[in-house]
């Protein structure tokens, strides 16, 4: 049966657990754990993207992930290739060094970010990388050293998950680290690591307390309650369909401009300029958000097609969904016959 595609979505909150292939290890010295936190670092800086929690492991990394305007697939692509040719390199190997494709579970915020938190981050301690809550604390392979301030990870959201304890910093990592330590005898959690319906309601014995005709929606790649997964399925249907409308009307990405040049009252040549005129920018934006949200075009194709990098289509993207105008012009290129009937 084929795969899944994955859902993904601004300001989504995804689990995502890499290992390496046939459970070897990706990691065997302190370089190469210092290489990937680097281009871990770099890359949700440059994309805007959120880090809540995240644990590296000699053969499996586990991530807690807030996505920004640049998918989440991207950011899995640059960083895992990235860091799998340097390691060959360094190691003479050759052929693939992670277990098939990452996993990734969207997961509603409340009430599974704490607990995903605090699972990943006991992830070191329960491999036996650290001997106890004490070393944990200043343990660098693991977000929890700097949400107790003995590290300082720039690009970690420490400051938002201690704010979920307290507004007073010194209160609130009290509270995370009493969190942390009633989660020790908890042991392993399955019901965390993944979607789907067991895993939402957590176990057997929740479902077998449903009642006969009690209906609840479930998605392996969805961890969280049945009308959330309702939620993100109609929002995933509505992006696809939109997507999918562009292409069968017949709509390019030169179509696109013009459509979106006539709309912002601006010349089409503009949008594949450089030139920083606001009424050109406004335009650049809105074309970057449509593209990439209607037509499923990549940030990188489109990057090469408007001369810019793919961390300036990512921010324009970002703008341009925020546009006041982009109701309107989806609307036309939904019912564009290819481009001869868009007037704003």
């Amino acid at each position: 049966m084929p795969r899944k595609s994955r859902i993904d979505a601004p300001a989504a909150v995804h689990h995502v657990i890499v290992r390496g292939i046939e459970r070897q290890k990706i990691f065997k010295d302190q370089q190469d754990y210092d290489d990937f936190l680097t281009r871990l670092g770099d890359l949700l800086l440059s994309t805007g993207t959120g880090c809540f929690a995240f644990s590296l492991l000699s053969n499996h990394v586990h991530l807690l992930l807030r996505t920004g305007s640049t998918p989440l697939s991207t950011l899995m692509r640059r960083l895992l290739t990235g860091y799998a040719v340097r390691y060959n390199r360094r190691y003479r190997r050759h052929g693939h060094l992670f277990q098939n494709r990452y996993k990734s579970f969207l997961c509603e915020e409340d009430p599974y970010l704490l607990e995903l938190v605090r699972y990943i981050h006991l992830n070191p301690l329960r491999a036996g990388m650290v001997k106890d809550i004490g070393e944990l604390d200043r343990f660098p392979l693991s977000g929890h050293a700097a949400l107790m301030n003995s590290r300082k990870n720039v690009w970690q959201d420490a400051a938002y998950v201690l704010s979920l304890f307290s507004s007073k910093p010194s209160d609130a990592r009290r509270a995370y680290r009493i969190f942390i330590e009633q989660g020790i005898c908890k042991g392993r959690r399955p019901d965390l690591v993944g979607g789907g319906l067991l895993r939402s309601l957590g176990g057997w014995s929740a479902v077998n307390r449903m009642k006969p005709a009690e209906r609840v929606m479930s998605d392996e790649r969805i961890l969280g309650s049945s009308a959330f997964v309702a939620s993100v399925l109609k929002k995933a249907q509505e992006n696809y369909t939109r997507r999918a409308m562009g292409r069968l009307k017949g709509v390019t990405l030169d179509t696109l401009l013009r459509i979106v040049a006539d709309c912002v009252k601006v010349d089409a040549a503009l949008i594949r300029s450089q030139i920083k005129k606001r009424s050109a920018v406004r335009a650049r934006s809105l074309a970057c958000a449509l593209a990439i949200d209607m037509l499923g075009i990549s940030g990188l194709r489109l990057a090469a097609y408007l001369g810019l990098t793919s961390a300036a289509v990512s921010n324009l993207a970002a703008k341009g969904r925020s546009d006041t105008l982009l109701q309107e012009l989806r609307g036309r290129i939904a019912t564009s016959d290819g481009g001869n009937n868009h007037e704003c």
